[in-house]
């Protein structure tokens, strides 16, 4: 089975177009087979959105880690005027996060990068969805390696469902972090977290 967090240079392509509307505004994304949530935006990054945006929405410098196609950093820009790096580690994300980008006229900028291997600088904001299925030691180095690339007051968001061990990675993070639950709903759980 094929990950969205690997790149299978063979996998066949099958860009489509799908809808996403949030705060009455409404986006169309390309999307493509292999990467994650291609026919839908997915709950958890909808909620995650916008619990986010009821609680922060000035603009501020973000980095978007595992964007998929691009509708955090998009969207963010969007709704805050945020200036949103976005990364993965899923070639063909970055790629159609760059179609992404072109088509909404976006100064965004979108790279590959291994969790931070490629990120040089730090941010107010390090918001992501991450990939559960990676493994706990990917997870957390995700989110713990997230520290390094905040600034002073800077904060991490993040959702995690309950029954992924959401609770369990909260407790992990607890000796690097300050964290809150921001919201939950569905077993879904929003985490802000701000460096100790």
């Amino acid at each position: 089975m094929e990950h969205y967090f690997t790149n299978n240079e063979s996998l066949e392509s099958k860009i489509k177009e799908i809808n996403y509307n949030i705060l009455d505004k409404n986006f169309t994304f390309y999307t493509d087979l292999g990467v994650f949530s291609k026919d839908k935006v997915d709950y958890g990054t909808d909620l995650l959105l916008k619990t986010y945006l009821n609680n922060r929405s000035e603009s501020l410098k973000v980095l978007d880690v595992g964007c998929g196609y691009g509708v955090i950093g998009l969207v963010l820009e969007s709704t805050t005027n945020s200036k949103v790096d976005m990364i993965d580690i899923n070639k063909r994300s970055v790629h159609l996060t760059k179609m992404n980008i072109k088509r909404l006229k976006s100064n965004n900028n979108a790279f590959y990068s291994d969790a931070y291997s490629e990120v040089k600088d730090t941010y107010d904001v390090i918001i992501t969805n991450p990939p559960i299925r990676v493994g706990n030691d990917k997870l957390l180095e995700i989110l713990i390696g997230a520290k390094k690339h905040l600034n002073e007051k800077g904060e991490l968001w993040y959702v995690i469902r309950k029954d992924q061990g959401g609770l369990t990675i909260m407790k992990k993070l607890q000796d690097t972090y300050n964290i809150e639950i921001k919201d939950k709903k569905k077993g879904y759980l929003i985490f802000c977290a701000k460096s100790k």
